[in-house]
């Protein structure tokens, strides 16, 4: 398993997959929905999957002496450390804003999504749209890129979506504060930290009976 992933960072990777991790950045970002980072880290790690498919990386890997279920493991093992390295800058930046930058004007004023604890949770459903829909969509196949990838789209527009409506509604807003832990937000939080869990294990789990369904 570690010798997989070690081959997925150093053989498979995209370099845009690494350098899209600084779209973290973009929790700076006033006036400007900030959870398009989970959609461009997610583009980041398509271009990955393009490359590994233009280059047989499934056939030149299955053929190696490991389990078709080691394969699939470490692909999404590469993919949640991708995540995590960019949620952890999320959280960081996130910190800043709630903390030094917390009295600035233009956070203040920001209409948009502010960075909270609300924000990391819808992040995480962002992320997890991507190892359900995509992962998930493309382990079916192991080749097929584009409908996965469209359905990652649609779910986390959605998701973005519903995050940012939440504070225009009445009453809804102490969800766009700038500094402070809410209830509300911790509870959002903690739904984001169960849905990519639980999504992201369940979608690998239906991924390996799939993927050791295809014959390559």
């Amino acid at each position: 398993m570690k010798k997989l992933l070690a081959k997925e960072i150093r053989l498979t990777a995209n370099p845009l997959s690494i350098v899209f991790i600084a779209f973290a950045l973009m929790t700076l970002f006033p006036g400007y929905p900030i959870l398009m980072d989970g959609f461009f880290l997610g583009l980041g790690i398509f271009f990955t999957y393009q490359q590994a498919r233009e280059c047989d990386d499934v056939i030149y890997t299955v053929l190696l002496p490991v389990r078709k279920k080691d394969v699939v493991t470490s692909k999404y093992a590469f993919v949640i450390m991708i995540q995590m390295a960019n949620f952890i800058l999320c959280v960081l930046l996130t910190l800043l804003r709630m903390t030094v930058l917390k009295d600035a004007g233009v956070y203040l004023a920001n209409v948009m999504m502010n960075a909270n604890l609300m924000y990391l949770g819808f992040l995480l459903m962002v992320y997890a749209c991507f190892n359900i829909f995509f992962l998930g969509g493309y382990f079916k196949t192991a080749y097929k890129q584009g409908v996965p990838f469209l359905a990652f789209s649609v779910a986390t527009f959605i998701v973005i979506t519903i995050g940012e409506t939440l504070s225009k509604v009445p009453g809804g807003q102490i969800l766009n504060a700038t500094s402070g832990v809410h209830p509300v937000h911790a509870v959002v939080f903690a739904v984001g930290v169960l849905v990519y869990v639980v999504g992201t294990w369940a979608s690998m789990i239906q991924s390996i009976k799939h993927f050791e369904n295809i014959d390559l």
